[in-house]
């Protein structure tokens, strides 16, 4: 089973269009060990947004000479792709046949207490001593993806052992569940105690999150 570690920089949140990916795969969640690495910047077709700008700084003209978007393409051979709000890179790398393990979803998982899941706020959580010198490249893609990697092996040490990748991916499928509502006039109220008439109503709702959706039926 291949994995990689996996992260996007891109031209904003509307149609967005990759413009810099980094990966690392790994040999196994029980030794995180780097088997190989990736960067590459990518030209978009459309104008990067001020508020991506504001995020990762990477201007328009820094990526002229670059391959065109089109071209990303994750290896053939990655059956799971790891990230902190996975699914986000995951749709704008055109949402490949990969299962996907999300940090994001662990974090909140494990630390159900902490006042932000960021990756940089979690970061601080587990190394205040290194956080801000490691976070100073906080937005490139191959900075993110090697914080991730320490952050993962923070939360598979907390979760219990992890034989496979597979067995990874359960617990984040299982983390992915909601215990507590996040909108709505329930927001803040634990699932299992919202009145089985408005769950009932909220799971005829379209587009109703898959995970959400679990946690509604119990």
């Amino acid at each position: 089973m291949t994995a990689v570690i996996f992260d996007t920089e891109t031209t904003g949140t509307q149609d967005a269009q990759i413009i810099e990916a980094a990966w690392l795969r790994l040999d196994s969640p029980t030794a995180l060990n780097i088997t190989e690495q990736f960067e590459q910047r990518y030209r978009p077709t459309q104008r990067i947004s001020l508020g991506a700008l504001a995020t990762h700084h990477i201007y328009d003209e820094d990526l002229a000479d670059c391959p065109p978007h089109t071209q990303f393409k994750l290896p053939a051979d990655v059956q799971y792709i790891i990230g902190h709000n996975i699914d986000y890179d995951w749709k704008v790398a055109g949402q490949p046949d990969v299962k996907r393990i999300c940090t994001l979803a662990l974090s909140r998982s494990l630390y159900p207490e902490a006042d932000s899941h960021s990756q940089s706020a979690m970061i601080y959580l587990i190394d205040r001593s290194n956080a801000r010198n490691l976070l100073k490249s906080a937005h490139s893609a191959l900075a993110d993806v090697q914080n991730c990697r320490s952050l993962l092996a923070h939360l598979i040490s907390r979760a219990g052992h992890a034989a496979d990748w597979e067995t990874l991916w359960q617990l984040s499928e299982q983390a992915r569940v909601p215990k507590v509502m996040t909108f709505g006039k329930h927001k803040g109220s634990l699932i299992a105690d919202i009145p089985a008439d408005y769950k009932a109503w909220l799971l005829r709702q379209p587009d109703v999150d898959p995970y959400l959706q679990a946690a509604l039926r119990g």
